[in-house]
């Protein structure tokens, strides 16, 4: 098994009531985590291409060392796992652990996704998962090792 994952935590009640909408879930839960890793910049307009006049326009870049956690994870098999709790309680509480500087004295990439609440969610801002790294391994485990494979 590969030393750096991504680990997605969903609510266990949403992955099996509105499987389509917490598929969807997962992947932003995937992509917000990753983009966590990325610098942002507002840039200058150039015409043509996607972006409208006047309107501004934005540039991800990121930087990594060969051999880090990104390198791994980009250059590997893209490593993902996705697991899940019974109640927004228990995923909020992972969110404080992650967060907690005698747990981790640096940042781990994390999202957590919150849900528009536009379809299945009847107008409810509904915070549905929480995407992990790509990280090291042994470091997500601290957090969410007790915790089961969604099937």
């Amino acid at each position: 098994m590969s030393k750096v994952k991504q680990v997605i935590v969903v609510i266990k009640e949403y992955a099996d009531k509105y499987r389509g909408k917490m598929m969807a879930q997962v992947c932003h839960a995937s992509l917000g985590s990753l983009l966590k890793m990325f610098q942002k910049e507002k840039c200058e307009f150039v015409s043509g291409g996607a972006f409208e006049p006047g309107q501004p326009h934005f540039r991800y870049s990121v930087e990594f060392n060969e051999g880090s956690c990104l390198d791994e994870w980009l250059n590997g098999i893209f490593t993902k796992v996705v697991l899940y709790v019974e109640t927004e309680a228990e995923l909020l509480e992972l969110v404080k652990k992650l967060e907690d500087e005698t747990i981790f004295p640096y940042p781990i990439p994390h999202a957590l996704i919150t849900d528009s609440g536009l379809t299945v969610f009847h107008e409810q801002p509904t915070i549905t998962c929480l995407g992990i790294g790509p990280w090291n391994s042994d470091e997500i485990d601290k957090v969410t090792k007790d915790l089961k494979v969604l099937k």
